[in-house]
């Protein structure tokens, strides 16, 4: 991705341009390092500690705790996971964020995780009903732990790549190499359908919200009409991310005492 303007040799990074996004990087650092201090593995932190820092556990986050939707994008599961998505998150983030503005970046930011969330819950509730239907023969329908921003960073990924596939706006500043933004976004959705442990729903989730709020924003663009384009963008973002977690609580109606048998063994094998 290079600026349309000629290159200039620059001696210090223009943070005040995509402040949001180093922002939300300190965030995560910040929170990450407060966790080590209070007890967690840095490599390998436990269930238990992901449980007690905010982590997504379907029967949990629906049946109890639903802020864990949004609180489990800002834990992850060892320093080399933080590492990874913070570094996914500026390479992304930058350019998105001076792009779109900072209030629109930071929707896309937060629905992306939503949804990724969401949909995440949304398998694990399949998963559940599966059970159901055929009993507990296969230990991997059983719900999983799950965190981590690359939900949100998925999204913003698959923001940079529509936009990267579309023609370019008369007052873009950036040219997005499509080739570049495609290989990366395929080695990483292709490396969660090969690589076990790695929660590919979220990912597919946030890369759909992301998506489709770039597209619309890109058509407010297109029309001169670049408000309209943002503030339909948050309404349709938000009230899709209702919706869906709506339709999920309704699912887990029936999930609800099988899942609450769930939620009771896992407290007490872990403690919380």
């Amino acid at each position: 991705m290079t600026e349309l303007t000629p290159p200039q040799i620059k001696t210090k990074f223009d943070v005040h341009l995509w402040w949001i996004t180093a922002v939300i990087i300190a965030v995560n650092v910040g929170l990450f390092f407060w966790q080590v201090l209070h007890g967690m593995d840095v490599s390998n932190p436990s269930t238990a500690d992901a449980i007690r820092w905010g982590a997504d556990y379907a029967p949990l986050t629906f049946l109890a705790e639903p802020m864990r939707l949004l609180s489990s994008m800002f834990f992850h599961f060892g320093l080399v996971h933080l590492m990874l998505n913070m570094w996914a998150l500026y390479i992304f983030g930058s350019v998105l964020e001076q792009m779109f503005g900072r209030v629109y970046f930071l929707a896309l930011y937060v629905l992306a995780g939503l949804m990724g969330s969401l949909l995440s819950g949304y398998i694990a509730i399949q998963d559940s009903y599966e059970i159901i239907r055929e009993g507990l023969a296969n230990p991997e329908l059983l719900p999983r732990v799950g965190a981590g921003a690359s939900g949100a960073v998925m999204g913003l990924g698959a923001a940079l790549t529509v936009l990267s596939l579309l023609p370019m706006l008369p007052q873009q500043r950036f040219i997005l190499d499509k080739k570049t933004l495609l290989i990366v976004m395929g080695i990483n959705l292709a490396m969660g359908f090969m690589i076990s442990g790695i929660n590919n729903a979220a990912h597919i989730g946030g890369m759909l919200m992301g998506a489709i709020l770039a597209i619309i924003w890109y058509i407010g663009q297109r029309i001169h009409k670049p408000n309209l384009g943002i503030y339909v963008g948050l309404v349709v973002g938000a009230v899709t991310c209702y919706l869906f977690y709506d339709y999920c609580m309704q699912q887990v109606q029936i999930l609800e005492p099988i899942w609450r048998q769930i939620l009771i063994a896992m407290r007490a094998q872990l403690h919380f």
